[in-house]
């Protein structure tokens, strides 16, 4: 058995709390991580706030980036010393969702949320208490035990806290952009929320040739960086009405593609009435799962706009993850500039009071600060 600094949240809405657990060896089908970085991101926060929902315990941790310490019976992908992402799903392969390229919405596993494939726990407190792990992964911990199925090798040359935001923030907003709405070139595409995401999407949308890509936040400073992550235009919500100040900018038109990268029913609702008649509004961020918006049924119809979600960037991690990350090896796509602040485990309330704030692109824990 081996012990292990680790972030794990006991109750809802309160501070996280650092702790030693001890990590049991992996099983079959099974990797043992030494973590070297995991991104802060907003659904870590979301866990916290009980947006996304697990049962406390949990531990946190969705991004993240480390090396091979031990592999168990059965796996094939990794060997000890490999460098790997994580993936935060992790899928069958044989399920229909699969099978058409959906990974993303697996429906091949049934454990419980944060166990691991066989329905158990591989971390527990001193007081032995089971503790899961976020996304079955749990990367804000010195070390994991997780199934091969969430493990991407990657080629050694990279730095792993580079890497680590591939795992979730990158692949997230790139991927809406080039996978799930397919953004033609020459299109005007409307960000709304410039966070790790929303300059993902950013990216995502030069990447895709788009001719104008305007920012929406209430952040002076995040659209700064928003800017330079390849933003033509910029709108302050805080000003005044995004919706008017985006039309203005289009003829009152509206753009062709708008991206909701908050997960808030007021921006969504922008976001819809910001898009031109057969426009697409594309959902990025993650509400609750109770959350709803009108929609008005009758100038849907007449205009054909259109709503679709896009999850983890509609991907195929061990595809989509070594394609990103060579873009990043031509010069096309940022990882270095998306990293703001680096923190260690210990200070995990500092970046969430930070990035709630706004202060940084991504917050990055290092375990060998």
């Amino acid at each position: 058995m081996l012990k292990t600094q680790a972030a794990v949240v006991y109750a809802h809405n309160q501070p996280v709390v650092v702790e030693e657990l001890t990590l049991d060896e992996p099983k079959a089908g099974e990797v043992l991580l030494r973590m070297v970085a995991s991104g802060v991101c907003h659904s870590d926060l979301s866990v916290v706030n009980s947006t996304i929902y697990y049962d406390p315990p949990v531990v946190l941790g969705h991004e993240g980036a480390g090396v091979v310490e031990r592999v168990g019976p059965g796996v094939t992908k990794v060997k000890a010393g490999d460098h790997a992402v994580l993936s935060f799903v992790s899928y069958c392969g044989e399920c229909k969702m699969c099978k058409t390229g959906r990974v993303c919405l697996c429906r091949g596993f049934t454990t419980r949320r944060g166990y691991q494939l066989d329905d158990t726990c591989r971390l527990r407190n001193a007081k032995g208490q089971e503790i899961p792990q976020m996304a079955r992964i749990g990367t804000m911990s010195q070390y994991a035990v997780v199934p091969q199925q969430s493990v991407i090798p990657i080629d050694a040359h990279y730095p792993l806290d580079r890497a680590a935001l591939v795992g979730c923030g990158v692949t997230t907003g790139v991927g809406a952009v080039v996978n799930s709405a397919q953004v033609e070139p020459g299109s005007t595409v409307v960000v709304i929320g410039t966070g790790g995401v929303g300059l993902n999407v950013i990216q995502g949308a030069v990447l895709a040739g788009a001719s104008r890509i305007i920012a929406v936040d209430v952040v002076s400073g995040k659209l700064a960086m928003a800017q330079r992550f390849g933003a033509t235009d910029l709108v302050n919500g805080a000003e005044g009405d995004p919706v008017v100040a985006v039309l203005a900018l289009t003829d009152d038109l509206g753009s062709d593609y708008a991206f909701e990268a908050i997960g808030n029913t007021k921006t969504i609702e922008q976001a819809l009435a910001m898009i031109r008649p057969a426009g697409t509004t594309v959902l990025v961020g993650l509400t609750r799962m109770d959350a709803h918006i009108p929609l008005p049924t009758g100038e849907m119809v007449r205009t054909e706009k259109q709503v679709i979600g896009s999850y983890y960037g509609s991907s195929i991690p061990h595809k989509d993850m070594p394609k990103l990350l060579a873009l990043y090896d031509e010069g096309k796509l940022k990882l270095d500039e998306l990293i703001t602040a680096t923190y260690r485990l210990d200070q995990i309330n500092e970046a969430f009071a930070d990035m709630e704030v706004g202060k940084n692109a991504r917050g990055v824990i290092l375990f060998e600060h």
